[in-house]
């Protein structure tokens, strides 16, 4: 599906970006990020896209500030990114993702980051497999209890993840050139494939690996409310102490109802 991606500028698209919160993840007025603030951010160098259907219905958004590392280099921090239910899987995100790239290498900016819920395989999909990203950083329970439909009941555990956006292999992505799935290839080499489920607190030897999650992680949550929780408990054990001893993931691997993150010990980081 093509759309039309332009900067939401006008207090009247923030507005309509209230209403597409409110679609995207439900939850009530309380998790919606005002239009007050919108508008702000947008006026003091943040970045708002929205994204529009041939009917100018806005259908997906992004949203982004400039934040700094740990170590005082100016980032950009993409806050928010959604697409309305029904057009997803249909490379919305993407495209929103692309666009606001370059908006950020205008700005003479190289690394982009953002936070999600790193069970969210569909999510994950789309920030290490189609856009690049990689990450050592996982944050506990970051935004607390969550009052919308997704993210309900559990602890916000989440992901930090780089989007080195000059980098060749986000640069091979953007280009079309980067393979389309190495999964069975990895397979093929018995590159050992571990569980959360089942850790123990005993590491890998490994230097590279596979870690299964689910395919879909809400399925896990209406399916068995329990079990997500052992997902989740499970899941923080074993990539806290992955990412303490230097590990990163560097992709999201799938093969039909299968996903799988790559972890990897040595890699080069621009």
């Amino acid at each position: 599906m093509g759309i039309e991606i332009r900067e939401i500028n006008t207090i009247e698209g923030c507005r309509e970006l209230e209403d597409l919160q409110m679609a995207v993840w439900g939850g009530g007025e309380r998790t919606v990020m005002p239009d007050h603030l919108l508008i702000t951010i947008q006026k003091n160098g943040g970045l708002l896209l929205g994204g529009y259907d041939e009917t100018g219905r806005m259908v997906g958004f992004v949203m982004g500030f400039l934040g700094l590392t740990k170590k005082g280099k100016l980032k950009h921090c993409s806050h928010m990114a959604g697409v309305l239910p029904g057009l997803q899987n249909q490379n919305l995100g993407y495209q929103l993702k692309m666009a606001q790239r370059d908006f950020v290498l205008q700005q003479g900016l190289d690394l982009v980051t953002w936070t999600f819920d790193p069970l969210e395989s569909r999510n994950a999909r789309l920030n290490f497999h189609k856009l690049g990203v990689v990450c050592n950083t996982f944050m506990r329970d970051v935004y607390g209890e969550m009052a919308d439909e997704l993210n309900a009941g559990l602890p916000s555990d989440r992901f930090q993840v780089d989007w080195h956006i000059q980098a060749p292999w986000v640069a091979e992505r953007a280009a079309g050139t980067w393979s389309a799935n190495r999964l069975a290839n990895l397979l093929r080499e018995q590159t050992a494939v571990y569980s959360p489920l089942t850790y123990t607190g005993q590491l890998p030897e490994n230097g590279r690996f596979l870690v299964e999650i689910p395919a879909s992680f809400q399925a896990v949550k209406q399916r068995d409310m329990e079990l997500a929780r052992q997902w989740r408990s499970q899941f923080r054990l074993m990539f806290e102490d992955l990412f303490t001893v230097g590990y990163y993931a560097t992709d999201l691997l799938f093969a039909g109802e299968q996903s799988f993150y790559l972890l990897e010990q040595k890699i080069e980081i621009g």
